[in-house]
C-alpha cells in the first residue's frame, strides 16, 4: 500500500469515527476502518479497564475463529505483561516519537505449538497483551499487528488486527501505519466516551443517580410514540417522599439527603420489575416511574409494593403515590404532559387522604387533573403548571 493509499484509509477511518453515534459505534468504526486499512481479515478493539484489570473487548470486525462468539456479553481477558505497572505508557509513547505497535509473527500449528513470542522495540516493561495473544492462538493466523491505543501518555486499550493463513505476512511498515491508525482511534473513541459522559450527566440526578427531568420528557415522548403506532401501554407512577422536611428539621439536610438517595435506590430495585421502566428524580422530594410495556395491573401492583417498602425505611413518613396509565380509562393522552399531569393530580390525592397505597387516576379520581390547579408551595406548583 503506497503512501496515497495509506492517507485516503486513514482520512476513511477518521470519517467514519465522526459519524459515529456513541461509543459501541465508534468501536466498530474502528474494528471495521482498520481491518480495512491494513487489509486483515480480523480485528479487535479492545479496552484497559483498571478497575477490573482486564482487557475487555469493544467490538471486533472481520472473521471469528472457531468458536468464538461473534457478539460475546464479556469478553475480557486478563493482560499478560501489560506494558508498565499501572498502565502507564514509556515516556516516548505520548510524544509519538517512536514506534508503539508491534509484529506477532505466524502461529505456529499443531497442538504442541511453542508460545507465541512478540516482535517489539527492546524496551523494560514492555509486552504483549494476552488478549492479543489468546486471539492470534485460536485463529493460527498469518500474522498480526498489535498496536496500544495511548492517550495522554497512559494505556487506554489495545488496537489487533491479523490476517488468514496464507496471506502475506505484516512487515514493519505496517506497524508504523499501524500507529497512526492507533492514534486516530484513540483520539475518536475517547471523544464518543467524553461524548456519552456528558450526555449522562445532563440526563442523570446528580445525588441519587436516577434520571431527571429531561430524561422522563425524552423516555415519555418515546414510550407515547409506541403508543400511538401499536397500542403499547404506557405508564408513570409519581412518587412524594413524606416527612422530608422533617428529618431535614431534626437532623439535618445530610440525613435528608440520605432519605433521597434510599428512597431512589428503591424506587430503581422495584421499577426494574416493570418493562421499558426509568427511575427518576423530577427535584425536591418528588420521583417518578415510567414504564412501556407492562399492563396497567402490573404497574399498580409494583406501586403497591412501592408504598410497602418505603414505609419501612428508618426515616421518612413512607410516600404519596399516584398512578395514571394509558391502560386504564383515562382518556386520550397526546402528550407526556397530560400523563404527568394525572399521576400528579392522583398523587395529590393520595397525600391529601394519606393512603397508604397508590391512587390510581380512572380508578379512584375521574378529573382531578382537569379541575383548576390548587396552590402548592415551591415546586411541586411550578411542577403541575408545566
Amino acid at each position: 500500500m503506497g503512501d496515497d493509499e495509506r492517507l485516503r484509509a486513514v482520512a476513511v477511518l477518521a470519517r467514519a469515527l465522526a459519524r459515529a453515534d456513541s461509543p459501541r459505534a465508534a468501536a466498530r468504526a474502528a474494528a471495521a476502518g482498520t481491518r480495512a486499512a491494513l487489509a486483515g481479515s480480523f480485528a479487535a478493539v479492545f479496552r484497559w479497564e483498571r478497575g477490573r484489570g482486564r482487557l475487555r473487548v469493544l467490538a471486533d470486525d472481520g472473521e471469528p475463529a472457531a468458536g468464538e462468539d461473534r457478539f460475546p456479553v464479556d469478553d475480557s481477558y486478563p493482560p499478560h505483561d501489560l506494558l508498565e505497572p499501572g498502565g502507564a505508557a514509556p515516556a516516548g509513547w505520548s510524544g509519538g516519537t517512536e514506534p508503539r505497535a508491534w509484529l506477532v509473527p505466524r502461529a505456529a500449528a499443531g497442538a504442541d505449538r511453542p508460545a507465541v513470542t512478540v516482535e517489539r522495540p527492546e524496551r523494560p516493561g514492555v509486552g504483549g497483551a494476552r488478549a492479543s495473544v489468546e486471539s492470534h492462538e485460536r485463529r493460527r493466523s498469518a500474522g498480526a499487528v498489535v498496536a496500544p491505543l495511548v492517550l495522554d501518555g497512559r494505556l487506554w486499550g489495545e488496537l489487533y488486527v491479523s490476517r488468514r493463513p496464507g496471506d502475506v505476512p505484516f512487515e514493519s511498515a505496517d506497524a508504523e501505519f499501524a500507529s497512526a491508525l492507533a492514534a486516530v482511534v484513540v483520539g475518536g473513541l475517547a471523544q464518543q466516551e467524553r461524548l456519552a459522559e456528558l450526555r449522562r450527566l445532563a440526563f442523570t440526578d446528580q445525588l441519587t443517580g436516577l434520571g431527571n427531568r429531561r430524561a422522563v420528557d425524552d423516555a415519555l415522548e418515546a414510550a407515547l410514540e409506541r403508543h400511538r403506532a401499536d397500542g403499547t401501554v404506557v405508564s408513570l407512577v409519581v412518587c412524594d417522599v413524606n416527612g422530608l422536611k422533617q428529618v431535614n428539621d431534626r437532623e439535618g439536610h445530610e440525613a435528608g439527603d440520605r432519605l433521597l438517595e434510599r428512597f431512589g435506590a428503591l424506587l430503581s430495585e422495584i421499577g426494574a420489575e416493570l418493562s421499558g421502566s426509568l427511575a427518576a428524580r423530577l427535584g425536591g422530594d418528588e420521583f417518578c416511574l415510567t414504564a412501556a410495556g407492562s399492563s396497567a395491573d402490573e404497574v399498580v401492583r409494583v406501586a403497591e409494593r412501592l408504598c410497602e417498602r418505603a414505609a419501612g425505611l428508618p426515616v421518612g413518613e413512607g410516600i404519596a403515590c399516584g398512578v395514571a396509565s394509558t391502560g386504564d380509562p383515562i382518556g386520550p393522552v397526546d402528550s407526556g404532559r397530560r400523563l404527568l399531569r394525572l399521576a400528579d393530580a392522583a398523587q395529590y390525592r393520595a397525600k391529601a387522604s394519606r393512603s397508604a397505597g397508590p391512587v390510581v387516576a380512572g380508578r379512584e379520581i375521574v378529573a382531578l387533573a382537569d379541575t383548576a390547579g390548587r396552590p402548592r408551595p415551591g415546586e411541586r406548583r411550578s411542577f403541575r403548571a408545566r
